[in-house]
């Protein structure tokens, strides 16, 4: 049933954008090149890893997990999984949307039950710079679908023809009564509301179809302004000048051994410096993950060509069914400052070394030998600016330690300067152990982080038991 793994590929949109002088770290790029390219996904089964992860690569092909490898943002909503993430950003810059698959597979849910009475909606989440998002939310696309059983790999593309967003996705709608995928599409400026759903792919028949996904190409190259690639039972591609037009089909990729169903979630990305493209595939049949597929005319399939050995690496992680964007320099600037590779940590209590501060229900603790990511931290540059640190949720990304009436709990940062004042706090030597650490409140300074009858306060330190009460070691 391969129809059931991971779907989507997203929206690729190409500008022409600046060059910049910064320096990376990764081995693939000198200095002063063009910036690199943003890949957001999933990385496989489970709960953990059906939310969103990025990766960055300089050159398109070899990719560097961010984060540290862990997820960015969590699904609080619907199922609290999801798959098959489209990256899209606003045609002036001001906004970008990430749009995925409401499902956690495995997780507590089954195959039959996805597929014919899974969510109908799709889980959106906002931007204006690429790096702080809002809290997500559920859009209904199938609802309004007679006989719409699921929602599945969505994918959006801007259309100037329209001045908005053309919205579509797979949805079953069983013929006959056997389980038939479609792909719908729906209108929308701001993937809050949607025009009603129309049918956009049908294949004959019994034919299913999940993965589709749409790229624009510049005049001067092939016959087409779009090229879309479908998971079919094949990787058939199609063009067309318009993308709410008539589509003709140009072929398959069987011509370089990519037939039957082999390969799925097809992704596309244009290198920025030049006309070529690669059709990232998903090699699930032999679990063998994401491989390009390069070509300089997508709408000619004689001339796609299956990668060289070591010609890529994908990095850490696996990655599942996704979306590239192309990056300006002051995008990348963004987006590597915000999740560089900073490791997980915990905070080892100092006078009950069997303890670490954790949360559970965002309410803050000391427990007993907690090594899950409950227990784990990244130490950020604090909120409110530089010496400072603030303590973000390995498991819960966005979501920092913030007191509250002097006590603490797990909470999302809402961007206010309260907030960041509240989450931030001076890293100090320990008040009861110098080797140690303690942390001492930006906005209360009189008062420390410690904990009192195992929970987590904030207060003023003036006793011995305070002080071994307040004193932590930033620990793996």
């Amino acid at each position: 049933m391969s129809a059931l793994r991971a779907r989507l590929a997203a929206i690729l949109v190409a500008a022409c954008l600046l060059l910049t002088g910064q320096a990376l770290t990764a081995p693939d790029r000198a200095a002063a090149a063009d910036p690199g390219y943003l890949m957001v996904h999933f990385t496989g089964e489970g709960s953990a890893n059906q939310q969103m992860y990025l990766s960055h690569s300089t050159d398109g092909l070899h990719w560097n997990d961010l984060n540290g490898g862990g997820m960015v943002l969590r699904s609080t909503v619907g199922t609290k999984g999801v798959r098959d993430p489209a990256l899209a950003r606003s045609p002036d810059g001001s906004k970008y949307w990430i749009i995925a698959t409401d499902l956690c597979w495995g997780c507590g849910s089954t195959v039959d039950g996805s597929i014919n009475n899974g969510s109908r909606n799709l889980v959106v989440w906002e931007s204006t710079d690429l790096v702080n998002w809002s809290k997500p939310w559920l859009l209904n696309v199938a609802g309004a679908i007679p006989d719409g059983r699921n929602a599945w790999a969505p994918e959006a593309i801007w259309n100037p023809a329209t001045n908005d967003y053309v919205l579509y996705w797979a949805t079953n709608v069983p013929l006959d009564g056997k389980t038939k995928h479609r792909i719908f599409y729906a209108r929308t400026s701001d993937f809050r509301s949607i025009t009603t759903p129309q049918i956009y792919i049908d294949r004959p028949g019994t034919q299913e179809l999940i993965d589709t996904q749409i790229v624009e190409v510049p005049s001067g190259v092939g016959n087409y302004r779009y090229v879309r690639a479908s998971g079919d039972g094949q990787i058939t591609l199609e063009g067309s000048n318009s993308i709410l037009g008539t589509w003709t089909r140009l072929g398959d990729l069987s011509g370089i051994g990519l037939t039957g169903a082999q390969v799925e979630g097809p992704m596309w990305m244009k290198f920025r410096d030049r006309n070529e493209w690669t059709l990232y595939l998903d090699q699930y049949a032999s679990r063998g993950g994401y491989m390009p597929v390069t070509t300089t005319n997508p709408s000619s399939p004689g001339t796609y060509k299956l990668p060289a050995s070591g010609s890529y690496n994908m990095g850490g992680t696996k990655k599942r069914h996704g979306s590239i964007l192309t990056l300006t320099a002051a995008e990348e600037a963004r987006v590597l400052a915000r999740w560089p590779n900073t490791p997980a940590k915990r905070l080892q209590s100092f006078n009950f070394q069997d303890r670490y501060v954790r949360h559970a229900d965002f309410d803050v603790r000391i427990d007993q030998n907690i090594t899950s990511e409950d227990a784990q931290f990244r130490l950020r540059p604090g909120l409110t600016g530089s010496g400072t640190v603030s303590f973000e949720s390995v498991n819960f990304p966005g979501y920092f330690l913030r007191h509250s009436n002097y006590d603490f709990q797990l909470a999302y940062n809402d961007g206010t300067a309260q907030f960041a004042a509240d989450a931030t706090f001076r890293q100090v030597a320990g008040l009861a152990d110098s080797s140690w650490s303690s942390f001492q409140s930006y906005n209360h300074p009189d008062r420390y982080i410690r904990h009192f009858g195992y929970q987590l306060r904030l207060d003023p330190i003036t006793t011995a038991t305070g002080r071994s009460d307040a004193t932590f070691r930033v620990t793996s």
